[in-house]
């Protein structure tokens, strides 16, 4: 799938089944759309959250089976197939334009559960909806798809805060800043301090705990999607290594996968066992 974002995670890649690959893209573009509608531009809070409420308006035109207002056709046309066709639970997708609305009047997070509980509405319906395509609905399944894809939000977090914290897009919870004794400001202004550091690799460690309790879901799921997952979890630790490969000075730059981080993740990915080789583990 090509898009202009610069993104560390691929979306429906080759080893999708090509059968569920036009479903995997009307989900990804209705995501994709309502992110930027919340997120890009300079358009004023009241003028996103207006739109996003058009937006909605349209997905319980399209999941009804009924013409919408023709303003992002090809969002919704391509996806009340795939709802019809595959029966996608409305509310999974009514959860995501829940956290993009949240976005436009983001205020920060006090604590874990709070950024949790973002998580679960901007990140944990798309592994469901995915399951639900393959006709997975096992709840200890989808408890380790939730555990990866919100390990893989807070990673997204923690590799962009040098990206998102000018921006006023703050993901660090207040109360872990405040046990180091700084802000994502102070954390701007001099990123190579011990307290930035410190911080952001307590951060890493979180989702890397989410991600090794998830993990279990790419060797129980069989087939493509398997192993597509497989490479999903790999090549989340292996963003995470990149972080710490930077002494935990994300608050100073992004860090980037080349063509070694790819080939190391097929390696890892390939070669993944119930037990996480001690490589992929954050120093």
């Amino acid at each position: 799938m090509s898009v202009e974002h610069y993104e560390n995670f691929p979306v429906a890649s080759w080893l999708c089944p090509p059968e569920m690959r036009p479903a995997v893209r009307a989900i990804y573009w209705f995501a994709r759309t309502a992110d930027d509608i919340a997120d890009e531009g300079d358009a004023p809070a009241a003028e996103r959250q207006a739109a996003l409420q058009a937006y909605r308006a349209d997905l319980i035109r399209a999941a009804a089976g009924e013409s919408g207002s023709g303003r992002w056709a090809g969002v919704f046309d391509p996806l009340a197939r795939v709802v019809a066709s595959h029966r996608l639970p409305l509310p999974l997708l009514a959860a995501l334009l829940d956290a993009f609305e949240e976005d436009t009047r983001h205020a920060g997070y006090a604590d874990r559960d709070a950024l949790l509980d973002y998580c679960s509405r901007s990140a944990n319906p798309i592994g469901r909806l995915l399951l639900h395509l393959h006709g997975i609905d096992d709840p200890a399944v989808l408890r380790c798809s939730d555990a990866v894809c919100t390990a893989l939000q807070l990673i997204n977090f923690w590799q962009d805060l040098s990206v998102d914290v000018p921006r006023g897009r703050v993901y660090v919870p207040r109360s872990d800043a405040a046990a180091h004794a700084t802000t994502p400001a102070d954390c701007l202004r001099d990123p190579h301090a011990p307290a930035p550091r410190a911080l952001v690799r307590e951060l890493c460690a979180w989702a890397r705990g989410l991600m090794i309790e998830g993990a279990p879901i790419a060797l129980a799921v069989p087939g493509r999607v398997g192993w597509e997952l497989r490479f999903v979890v790999q090549g989340g630790l292996r963003i995470l290594a990149k972080i710490a490969a930077m002494n935990f000075a994300s608050f100073a730059r992004r860090p980037r996968l080349h063509a070694t981080d790819h080939l190391l993740i097929g390696v890892r990915a390939l070669t993944m066992r119930p037990s996480l080789p001690q490589q992929t583990r954050i120093a």
